[in-house]
């Protein structure tokens, strides 16, 4: 049994410490529509988050 995880969209966003209160609604809320959201700051720049949004 094979999991497969699609990349739908990505987002390159100002960071604000907030953000994951939005990406954990979303996961919580979405979870059953097999969506999946992620957040994570660039390696080169840390006051750029990268919002990701994900199929399960």
């Amino acid at each position: 049994m094979e999991s497969k995880i699609e990349i739908l969209s990505t987002v390159r966003i100002e960071n604000n410490p907030d953000l994951y209160k939005i990406v954990d609604a979303l996961n919580r809320t979405l979870k059953q529509k097999d969506l999946m959201f992620g957040l994570a700051l660039d390696p080169d720049d840390q006051n750029t988050a990268v919002f990701t949004i994900y199929r399960t």
